[in-house]
């Protein structure tokens, strides 16, 4: 199953009970906005906070980036009406914090279903317990499920450091493991994968190292909680020069006459096969499409 390319190189937090925060973000250049009703909203500004989004969804019916609603889980006080309220915004998904099994979304699925949902309403999920980490690839494989509606995981980095009682200093090196293996269980299940936030958003040269090394383990891009890092991280995620101009080449030397049969050229020195082929027109797709944004 082939699900169209969206880029998610930067994806901000918005807390829904902010009325600055909300008012400014139709106007930022981020990929993704997560408008928040969980974490950042305190338990008596919780109903406040549903209908400030709800006004801000019906003030603005189209947007350029792509708009989730984080809710509270089901299982707390405030996850269901939560969940109608999301629905009823009909955001591009709905991020549901803290998923430990498959059952968690397809709970979710299922209410959706029969609440008549556009099929066009996703759902993201947080993994950011030890649970969830160990159930991973269940969960995942349900991105493999059109019915499922499962697009991407995003990791809790602050949660996972919580539960486990590990620190994010030292380049977060005690997390890399697990951050790993969430990255694989979401590859297998053709899922897309954000990496968690950075904290000290003052903290320019930071925030830009841990976003290079987040491209470098394949992550689709990075969680932020302040506008200041929506262009290093869209910087980041998107192709350098280098990589463009050689995928470039490598679409060209496949389609001349003579190597069009081939399924494996020589180019500048190395073998390419036509996985090399694929892998070069996904990045030029994915140039085109961010370029078209």
């Amino acid at each position: 199953m082939s699900k169209p390319f969206r880029p998610r190189r930067s994806v901000l937090y918005v807390p829904a009970s902010n009325a600055r925060a909300l008012a400014k973000a139709a106007s930022l250049t981020t990929d993704a906005i997560i408008f928040d009703l969980e974490d950042a909203v305190a338990p008596d500004a919780k109903e406040d906070a549903r209908e400030a989004l709800r006004s801000y969804f019906l003030a603005h019916t189209a947007s350029t980036a792509e708009r989730i609603i984080r809710i509270n889980s089901l299982s707390s006080e405030w996850g269901a009406e939560d969940l109608l309220a999301a629905r009823a915004c009909k955001p591009d998904a709905i991020l549901l914090p803290k998923v430990e099994t498959p059952q968690d979304i397809t709970s979710v699925t299922e209410i959706l279903e029969e609440t008549d949902a556009s099929e066009n309403v996703r759902l993201w999920a947080m993994i950011e317990t030890p649970r969830g980490i160990l159930n991973a690839d269940e969960i995942a494989e349900l991105g493999l499920r059109s019915t499922a509606r499962l697009d991407c995981f995003v990791i809790g980095t602050n949660d996972i450091a919580k539960e486990t009682g590990r620190g994010l200093a030292g380049k977060r090196a005690y997390l890399t493991p697990w951050l790993m293996q969430i990255l694989l269980c979401a590859k297998a299940g053709k899922l897309d994968v954000i990496d968690g936030v950075y904290n000290d958003f003052t903290d320019g040269d930071g925030f830009a190292a841990e976003c290079a090394e987040a491209v470098q383990m394949g992550f689709d891009g990075k969680t932020l909680i302040h506008p200041s890092q929506i262009e290093a991280a869209n910087t980041a995620f998107f192709p350098d020069a280098a990589s463009i101009e050689e995928a470039r080449s490598i679409v060209e030397a496949f389609f001349h006459p003579e190597n069009k049969n081939k399924g494996a050229i020589a180019l500048g020195g190395k073998m390419v096969e036509r996985l090399h082929l694929e892998t070069a027109q996904k990045l030029l797709a994915k140039v085109e499409t961010i370029g078209k944004k």
